[in-house]
């Protein structure tokens, strides 16, 4: 074997050693840049869960606070039509009291204080029979708000294909 035959030998092995240690290097700066971008991504991927979570929260928290109003509400409502109901019933009391005193005193009254009271009696008929007619007509319109608010309302039912 020649001199040159080993020098190129050592050469070429020697060549070969550094592209080999050269690309080692440059693998390793490749992975070490891909570690740094799945780092970044897995930053980025943690930040837009976490403000989606803050976001779910508040909309949550919405929900909550609006229900938790309309139920207040509801209560103030119901307490408000109790009061009124037992002041209905107090004068609806009044007024049975009355209507007995009156039949009595009908009865031994003369003909035309018979005919005064059948005519005003008349004209409170009249009275009624419209108001009732106008609230007839108001829980009809109640009925249908109610109707379209529970059809509008939105459903969160799986949809069958």
């Amino acid at each position: 074997m020649s001199l040159a035959t080993i020098t190129h030998g050592v050469v070429a092995v020697s060549a070969g050693l550094l592209v080999w240690f050269f690309q080692e290097a440059r693998l390793g700066a490749d992975l070490a840049d891909e570690r740094l971008r799945a780092g970044e991504y897995r930053e980025q991927v943690t930040s837009e869960r976490s403000a989606a979570n803050t976001r779910v929260r508040k909309a949550e928290q919405a929900v909550t606070d609006k229900y938790q109003g309309a139920l207040n509400a509801s209560l103030k409502r119901e307490a408000l039509q109790r009061l009124e109901l037992d002041g209905l019933r107090r004068v609806n009391d009044g007024l049975r009291d009355q209507n007995a005193d009156a039949a009595r005193r009908l009865a031994a009254a003369p003909p035309a204080a018979v005919l005064e009271y059948a005519t005003a009696l008349g004209v409170v008929f009249e009275d009624c029979r419209a108001a009732y007619g106008d609230m007839a007509a108001k829980a009809a319109g109640h009925a249908s708000d109610v109707v379209t608010a529970h059809d509008a309302w939105p459903s969160f039912t799986p949809v069958k294909e």
